[in-house]
Order: C-alpha cells, then structure tokens, then sequence
C-alpha cells in the first residue's frame, strides 16, 4: 500500500515537473516577438526579439526604443558588420550573433555592460584572438558559445575573459585539452563534445580544474 502511495507521489512530481516545464517554454515563447515591423509598434514592451533568418537593414532600425529588451537574436542574417544599433541596448543580457559574415565586433560593443551570454557560433570569418579585447571589457559575459568554428586551439589571451564561467567549444578541430584555460579562474563549465580529444588522451582528475568537463 506504501510503495502504491510512493509510486503514485513520484509520477505525479515527475508529471508536474514535465508539464510546468511545458508551461514555462510556451510562455516563454509567446513572449519572443519574431517581426521587427510588430515590435516596433510596441517597442518597450518587447523583452525578447527573433530576428533569425531574415533579411532586414538593420541600420535603420532605432534600437533605442527598445529600453527592455533582455535577448536579441540575428542568427543567419548575413550580416558583414555588427549593426551600431545593438549598443544602445541597455538591459541586454543574451545575444545571438551565430552564423554570420563578419570579422571584428567594433569597439563600441564594449557598451553593451549587461551583456550576460554571447552565442558566435558556426562563423567563418569571425576571428576570436583578433576580438579578445573586446570581449574582455564586457563586465558580465559570463556563457561564451564558439561552436563549429573549426578551432584547433585557444588563444593565450583567453585569459583576459575574466568572467567567464561557461565556455562551449563543442564541435572543433581541437586534438588535444586546451591547457589556456587553465587561466580562467572563475569557469565552472567547458564543453568539448565532439571534438577529436578522447577520454583516455587526459585524465581529468589528475588536470582537477575544479570545473565540469564535458567530452
């Protein structure tokens, strides 16, 4: 009769568990706002804007009306350039700039003080060394994503990413364990997945950064 009760209080956790989470990601996607000429028609009430996959000037779009946006996504946009705009963005916390065409983020992106995680996945001109710099005066880039971006090795200047506790490098051409990040004091998080190292080539336990490593 117990182990009935206990059965029965664990399915039910497991399906509150399941369906809230259900909740949470429709609510969550019924709040992001997929077209720019709609946002714009409420522009402070926009907290989270999808802008993947299309083909926009960007340039003559006023970011500034946009004073509680918290996550922007340009995936896929061809972009050759960083729009200006983007800096006028004071509460962004997550931006998206994966799978575009430019090199350098300007100096300006330095601004962008709430900035919590940066996806600058699948690029093929972006050069992360040359953008360290950069990317060192963001105060609260904590989650770096730098997946498919065909690295073999980590620059030695990774370490002026001070911040940083998540770092996703899956999906590379890295052959061995990238020692730089011996450096990074406050990471919590490496993802390595589907790169060429294999468990038996390091022993994590002996390298005991004291941070999870996923291969």
């Amino acid at each position: 009769m117990k182990k009935n009760i206990a059965f029965k209080l664990v399915l039910f956790i497991l399906m509150f568990s399941i369906n809230g989470y259900s909740q949470t990601e429709t609510i969550k996607d019924s709040l992001t706002e997929n077209n720019i000429e709609n946002a714009l028609l409420h522009p402070e009430e926009v907290i989270r804007l999808n802008l993947s996959n299309q083909d926009i000037d960007f340039n003559k779009i006023d970011f500034s009306k946009f004073v509680n946006l918290e996550y922007l996504n340009l995936e896929n946009d061809h972009l050759s350039e960083i729009p200006n705009g983007i800096i006028l963005l004071k509460k962004i916390k997550t931006l998206n700039l994966s799978g575009n065409d430019f090199k350098n983020l300007p100096i300006s992106f330095e601004n962008l003080t709430t900035l919590e995680e940066l996806y600058l996945n699948n690029e093929v001109n972006f050069k992360f060394e040359r953008n360290i710099e950069v990317l060192s005066k963001l105060p609260n880039l904590k989650k770096l994503h730098l997946e498919n971006d065909k690295l073999s090795k980590l620059p030695a200047k990774i370490t002026l990413l001070k911040n940083l506790e998540y770092l996703y490098i899956n999906d590379n051409q890295f052959k061995k364990f990238p020692l730089e990040i011996q450096g990074l004091q406050n990471l919590q998080y490496l993802d390595l997945k589907k790169n060429f190292i294999k468990q038996e080539d390091i022993d994590i336990l002996e390298l005991n950064f004291g941070f999870q490593i996923k291969l």
